[in-house]
């Protein structure tokens, strides 16, 4: 077998970051940017949980007889928990940053709002708004 085909979660996450990686740096939209961000912290959650996964394994709970080899490592799965709760939260603060970015110069484009800055700070008047 493959290095890669013993791999695919691995390979599926890094296909997965990149894709994220590449919405993130391509987008002028703030939305498909959070959603960037989203898919890139998945990712890392498949990677990591991927990583942590033993074919066979048991919980982590010691008993007479049995090996170390076979536990599962119960801090990726911590790991994972912990970052899926800190991403819920940067996504939720993402989203009302950006509801408050459209109040204000209404559009959800980089271009668009640096432009509307730029208009704001020369004291002219912000056209469409």
């Amino acid at each position: 077998m493959s290095h890669l085909a013993g791999n695919y979660y691995e390979a599926a996450a890094a296909i997965l970051f990149v894709v994220g990686f590449l919405t993130l740096l391509l987008q002028k939209n703030l939305i498909k940017k959070i959603i960037g961000i989203n898919i890139m912290d998945t990712s890392v959650f498949l990677f990591i949980a991927a990583k942590g996964f033993i074919d066979g394994g048991i919980s982590p709970m010691i008993k007479e007889g049995i090996g170390e080899s076979v536990y599962v490592n119960p801090i990726p799965a911590g790991l994972v928990l912990t970052g899926i709760v800190v991403a819920v939260s940067v996504t939720a603060f993402a989203l009302s940053l950006s509801l408050k970015i459209y109040q204000r110069y209404g559009s959800l484009d980089i271009d668009e709002i640096a432009y509307r800055i730029k208009l704001e700070q020369e004291g002219g008047e912000m056209h469409g708004v």
